[in-house]
């Protein structure tokens, strides 16, 4: 079968050829269809090494790169690693290069240290120093929550519920004021930077960004404390943005939107454990117990708690309870006219 073949296979080249030479194709189509078929022959080529370099990890041994469990974990570990080295370059806003780091320090702390490291020290010292009275205020928010909740339901007889939901009320309010007073503050740092110059002069647009945060942060003092430490999140979160779109655009020194990450980091931890405590422990004055449920609690305590503790003068007597009661015994101060009474039938008596 094949020999029968085989002359079949050799006239085909001539064939082919006399059809090639003949008049009727054009040179410029029997250009085209040369280019094609070298082109087609360049790509088969290119993805036949394409794949050859896809497929095989190690070119000495022609296996893949991850033969066990601990070169899986340890390949692991490198990709977390550079992806942790470049999300600290992200939070830096990109301005971090390679001989601004030790290539032996490569990694998420590595980067972070080397930007903290051009921080000015009074800037950090400063920066942590706003950040403690929000700290207090929102540790003090939770412990209030906490024993806002245990009043309410009548565990501690000595704090009325009503006292510790208008102190929580103060202390979320407080804490309310204070991040509307700290976004206005972020935002006119960038009037500093327009003021002064610092990567020439913006005008309108960075003007703008430093008046939004304060319209901002003033409107939230009319919601709800709850609802304005939610907003407020939201604020200094988009702040933070703001200002890693402004620090790669050069408004802002290198190492700023780093600064403003941490700071920003510090401030949604307080609001997200405060807004936590509220939820879990809470009521909160204004939306969790109203003043009906208030009256409802102070009536059930006022049953179970004497309405004054001290030492009685006088005698005394135990006479039985009602059948009623949920008492056996009545312990009351004796009543001297009906002693008195008793005495003179006595006397007569006898």
């Amino acid at each position: 079968m094949f020999t029968s073949a085989l002359p079949a296979l050799r006239r085909a080249p001539f064939v082919f050829g006399r059809l090639s030479t003949s008049s009727t194709i054009s040179p410029f189509a029997r250009t085209s269809f040369l280019h094609s078929a070298s082109l087609t022959r360049n790509t088969n080529s290119i993805l036949r090494n394409h794949l050859i370099i896809r497929g095989v990890a190690n070119s000495v041994s022609g296996r893949p790169g991850s033969q066990t469990a601990g070169h899986a974990a340890q390949n692991i570990r490198e990709e977390v690693g550079q992806s942790a080295a470049d999300l600290a370059k992200s939070i830096a806003g990109g301005n971090v290069f390679q001989d601004g780091v030790e290539p032996t320090q490569q990694t998420f702390l590595g980067v972070t240290n080397a930007v903290a490291h051009a921080v000015p020290q009074p800037y950090v010292i400063f920066g942590l120093a706003g950040g403690l009275p929000y700290l207090g205020a929102s540790g003090a928010t939770v412990y209030l929550a906490h024993q806002a909740g245990v009043a309410a339901q009548g565990l501690v007889p000595n704090i009325d519920p009503g006292v510790a939901i208008t102190l929580l009320d103060q202390a979320l309010q407080l804490q309310v004021t204070y991040g509307a007073v700290m976004l206005s503050f972020l935002g006119a740092l960038h009037w500093g930077f327009e003021f002064a110059g610092y990567g020439g002069q913006k005008y309108y647009p960075r003007l703008l960004l430093g008046a939004a945060p304060v319209v901002f942060g003033w409107s939230t003092l009319a919601l709800d404390p709850t609802m304005a430490l939610i907003a407020q999140w939201f604020g200094f979160t988009g702040l933070w943005w703001a200002d890693l779109r402004a620090t790669g655009a050069g408004w802002a020194p290198l190492w700023y939107s780093q600064y403003r990450f941490y700071l920003s980091i510090l401030v949604g931890t307080c609001i997200i454990g405060s807004l936590a405590a509220t939820s879990y422990w809470g009521p909160v004055g204004g939306h969790g117990v109203v003043s009906h449920d208030l009256n409802m609690i102070r009536a059930e305590r006022k049953q179970y708690q004497p309405e004054k503790e001290g030492r009685v003068p006088g005698d005394v007597e135990a006479i039985p309870a009602p059948d009623d009661a949920d008492k056996y015994v009545i312990i009351k101060k004796k009543d001297e006219g009906k002693d008195q009474d008793g005495e003179k039938q006595n006397e007569k008596k006898q």
